[in-house]
């Protein structure tokens, strides 16, 4: 190598040199350059710690699937036990319908969630539901292998008739064991059949079985506008043996029942939901609560019973459930034919009053309303002929009530005489004798006009079950009312008044008030013409304070009632009228004095009076005699 090539390498080394020397970074910028360095390894290394966690996470989900089926499944086996493969699943609904009803089953609980009446609405005009799934349930409950099974926590297999009439839900256990519960709805009505259907269950349940628990319950649907006369009327029925019982309307009420029950109803005012069993339930423990505080509901019902039950039997227990209207003649049409050990009875359902005046409604009433509604569609209308034709009934009796005290008007001047001529009550023996031989011997009968009034008290009492009663009325409007089966409200207030707001109600009705008029107008007359208020000042203001009390009792019950009365009374006032203008008293007067010169024979009646008041004077003057000699 010559000297001029070592040269070269020798400039380019120190060139090399110098350049790194000058160009190296500063210590400021070594520490950047590290930091930088550190955040890029950082980086790398989250990204590869989150790559390692997925797959972990992964790893571990995998292993907890393949050990979770076996645990699940031991868990269900060990809680359900033969009933394990129906504790899971999806919840469908179903539907079945008629032109009156539309009913939703749910395949969760193989049970009916809800019921809807396609001919009516709620107050507020809404389609009318007794129940949805969340406020009606029911089930039946196996006893297997120590462990309690309720219907209601499995999954049903559903299958629908080629008619769509049918519903089977069906527990197939496997090729030869199941539990069926077979739905039918008719083409018309409001009767739905249910039935039990059943093979090899003696595999499932114990073979000694001889009962099935069964449950219900319900939240009653609030459905009417006037609420406090809704929950009155709403309560739990049964019927044991030949009688229809029913829990309080008016508290909370519970009641056990040892004997065979043929039905079970959930009864709102104008519409029920009942359970009734092909043979019997044995026994129930029934329960009736109020649900305070809620606008939407009444009430909580509750029924515990138990069926007879034989697993080893093909057909289990059999019911049918009436979901409808409380309406007679559809209640009674089910007794239609049947035996009379096996009638329903499900007219008791409706409250016509007690035994001795509910026949008035069944065997007059209802029959003249069903009627006159075949051809007259205003139910106002219909009510005022209904008075009429009562009215044109009692006429008789009212016409023999107002001759009684026309009588007795007549003979006032004679009874003041005898007043005077007997004064003070030393002498009221001799005053009350004097003034009954005068009836006598006129041959006027003071009981004579209490007694047509007695004999219309069945009708009036009959009436006042049967309006507030009739769904025939509901939602009928007739003048200002838009509802006769409830209150008609022209004033209203949302303030709470003590003692007030819950007996009278937050309103004013005036087809009660228009009675509560006439009612003191009818008293009025009634004391002016028997001069009730001059001997009886006391009694006059007792006679108009009813009216009132009327005003306050009448305010929430349903409006056809009130205008029933209103109509009533008018026509009582307008006859009252008319019988002053036809009768002549001065002749009735003559002829109770020409009565009083004949010899009359007395009556049994005024025989007996005489002689207990003649018994009376005996032993008040022995009284006398006993206290003067001790004296």
């Amino acid at each position: 190598m010559d000297r001029n090539t070592i040269l070269g390498f020798v400039l380019m080394a120190a060139v090399l040199f110098g350049y790194t020397w000058f160009m190296q970074p500063s210590p400021e910028q070594k520490a950047a350059m590290q930091r930088h360095q550190d955040s890029l390894i950082q980086v790398e290394n989250a990204r590869l710690a989150e790559i390692r966690a997925e797959q972990a996470a992964l790893e571990a989900a995998q292993a907890e699937t393949e050990t979770e089926v076996p645990d699940t499944q031991s868990r269900l086996r060990s809680e359900y036990v033969d009933f394990a493969p129906f504790a899971e699943g999806e919840n469908e609904t179903i539907t079945l319908s008629n032109p009156q009803v539309k009913l939703t089953f749910s395949t969760l609980g193989g049970r009916l969630t809800e019921a809807v009446l396609n001919d009516y609405r709620t107050y507020d005009s809404l389609p009318l539901m007794l129940f949805d799934a969340t406020d009606n349930a029911y089930g039946f409950i196996f006893k297997a292998q120590g462990r309690t099974i309720n219907t209601a926590d499995l999954y049903f297999v559903p299958e629908v008739s080629a008619d769509k009439r049918t519903l089977s839900m069906k527990l197939p256990f496997d090729d030869a064991r199941n539990f069926e519960i077979r739905y039918t709805l008719p083409e018309e009505g409001y009767m739905l059949d249910m039935k039990v259907y059943q093979n090899g269950m003696e595999t499932i349940l114990p073979r000694n079985t001889v009962d099935l628990d069964m449950y219900w319950t319900q939240d009653l649907r609030r459905q009417e506008k006037g609420r406090v006369f809704e929950e009155r009327n709403s309560a739990i029925y049964y019927k044991v043996g030949d009688d229809v019982e029913h829990l309080s309307e008016m508290k909370n009420d519970h009641e056990s029942i040892s004997t065979r029950v043929k039905w079970i109803g959930f009864k709102n005012q104008f519409f029920s939901s009942v359970f009734i069993a092909d043979k019997n339930f044995n026994g129930a423990r029934l329960t009736s609560e109020v649900i305070e505080n809620d606008a939407n509901y009444l009430k909580d019902f509750k029924a515990e019973t138990t069926v007879d039950y034989d697993p080893t039997s093909t057909e289990g227990p059999g019911f049918r459930i009436f979901l409808g209207p409380n309406l007679y003649p559809l209640l009674k049409s089910y007794d239609k034919g049947v035996k009379v050990d096996d009638k329903l009875q499900l007219p008791q359902l409706i409250p016509l009053g007690y035994k001795f005046f509910r026949w008035i409604n069944t065997g007059i009433i209802i029959p003249i309303f069903t009627f006159l509604g075949k051809y007259i569609g205003n139910y106002g209308i219909i009510i005022l002929l209904m008075t009429l034709i009562i009215k044109a009934f009692l006429l008789p009796l009212t016409f023999k009530s107002y001759m009684s005290s026309a009588r007795m008007r007549v003979l006032k001047p004679q009874v003041d005489e005898i007043n005077a001529k007997y004064p003070g009550p030393e002498k009221a023996m001799e005053r009350q004798q004097a003034t009954m031989a005068l009836y006598s011997n006129a041959g006027a009968n003071p009981m004579s006009g209490c007694l047509p009034l007695l004999l219309q008290m069945p009708i009036l009492l009959a009436m006042f079950a049967f309006f507030p009663s009739s769904i025939e009325l509901r939602q009928q409007p007739f003048l200002w009312a838009d509802d006769l089966s409830s209150y008609d409200a022209i004033f209203s207030w949302d303030v709470y008044i003590p003692l007030i707001t819950p007996y009278f109600g937050n309103h004013i009705s005036l087809f009660c008030l228009l009675m509560t008029i006439t009612n003191i107008l009818y008293t009025k007359i009634n004391m002016d013409s028997t001069g009730g208020g001059q001997q009886m000042p006391g009694m006059k203001a007792m006679m108009y304070l009813m009216p009132l009390m009327f005003l306050f009792f009448f305010n929430n019950y349903a409006s056809g009632l009130s205008y029933y009365y209103f109509v009533s009374l008018l026509i009582t006032i307008i006859q009252t009228y008319i019988f002053r203008k036809c009768i002549n008293e001065e002749k009735v007067l003559a002829k109770l004095k020409e009565n009083q010169k004949k010899p009359r024979k007395k009556s049994g009646f005024m025989a007996r009076l005489e002689e207990a008041q003649r018994q009376q004077q005996a032993a008040l003057k022995r009284q006398q005699q006993q206290q003067a000699r001790r004296k």
